[in-house]
């Protein structure tokens, strides 16, 4: 199964030290050598994002930085595992490296479609 986890955590302003960059290079190596680990993706500081609403038929775009927000969105991952229980073991391992913050973690990809009733793949 495949689980698309979104890691949020509070912007510092501070870039990761050359150890913490290293680290965390190493796990991701590790994930993808032994086929866990999908993709993965780190975010930007939020001052050079933009925020995209729909509300009421109407569009509204806030460029960043999002300095309002308690949580903004770090990196992603695409992971794959047996069972919900064995990605959040993965999930666990990368936040020991990436500090702070908290992942949210969701079934992705053709089974959520095919659970939907779509039949992609079947």
């Amino acid at each position: 199964m495949k689980f698309l986890s979104i890691y949020k955590t509070a912007e510092t302003g501070v870039p990761p030290t050359q150890q913490e960059m290293e680290t965390m290079g190493k796990l991701i190596e590790e994930g993808m050598k032994a086929g866990y680990l999908l993709a993965v993706e780190g975010c930007m500081p939020s001052a050079s994002g933009a925020r995209v609403r729909l509300s009421n038929s109407e569009i509204t775009v806030t460029d960043g930085p999002f300095t309002e927000s308690k949580e903004i969105v770090g990196g992603l991952a695409i992971l794959q595992a047996n069972t919900k229980e064995e990605a959040i073991e993965h999930v666990k391992e990368f936040l020991h490296v990436a500090g702070d913050g908290e992942c949210e973690q969701n079934l992705a990809g053709e089974i959520v479609l095919k659970r939907l009733g779509a039949g992609i793949g079947a």
